[in-house]
């Protein structure tokens, strides 16, 4: 597995576990963040590609306009039974069955991938052995009801703590690697490199 493309869920959930309201909104995590933004810049550094669910994306583009927002050179992929209107540069839009394209994904060279979410894409994901590690960003408000970090089905996954990291306003960042059977304590994220944070 050695130089395999990790991917990687970093995201923000609520002290509650959700990662937005039941409507989509993320107002709660309109605060001021400390210096470095819980170091955004190195974890940027170490992706190539963003993975999207279509009302996570079309969230992105209300609030930042086409592409979401991250940048040149980063590719995008929006996964939707629909098809789209229109399409900006640099974002495709997918129809495959995710195993497939977990599998195609793995056998390309290229960075880390960033799993922007939300929680059905996630879920589909991890029910397909195509998640490597979560990044969690727990921010020290509840919003009580609301989109959880996965979609609910029966599952029983274990996770390794990589790391924790506390910030100055509360935030408290989880590392996790995602185990798997035969894959050793170490699990597939072993002797790989740390990716920086941000809500």
């Amino acid at each position: 597995m050695t130089g395999e493309r990790r991917i990687v869920v970093y995201i923000a959930t609520s002290a509650d576990g959700y990662i937005a309201r039941a409507d989509g909104s993320v107002d709660w995590l309109d605060r001021p963040r400390p210096q470095g933004s819980y170091g955004m810049g190195a974890f940027m550094k170490g992706i190539d590609t963003v993975l999207w669910g279509r009302k996570t994306y079309m969230q992105a583009v209300g609030l930042v306009g086409a592409g979401g927002g991250v940048g040149k050179g980063v590719k995008s992929y929006v996964f939707s039974r629909q098809s789209p209107l229109t399409s900006a540069p640099g974002v495709e839009w997918v129809r495959e069955p995710v195993p497939d394209f977990v599998r195609r994904l793995r056998s390309t060279p290229g960075k880390d991938v960033w799993m922007m979410g939300g929680g059905e894409i996630i879920a589909s994901f991890l029910d397909a052995d195509g998640i490597d590690e979560f990044m969690i960003h727990v921010v020290p408000v509840m919003i009580g009801e609301g989109i959880p970090l996965v979609a609910p089905r029966p599952r029983t996954l274990p996770l390794a703590l990589r790391d924790t990291e506390r910030y100055p306003d509360g935030v408290v960042k989880l590392r996790y690697a995602v185990e798997r059977p035969g894959a050793g304590r170490e699990g597939r994220g072993r002797g790989r490199r740390r990716a920086g944070a941000r809500p």
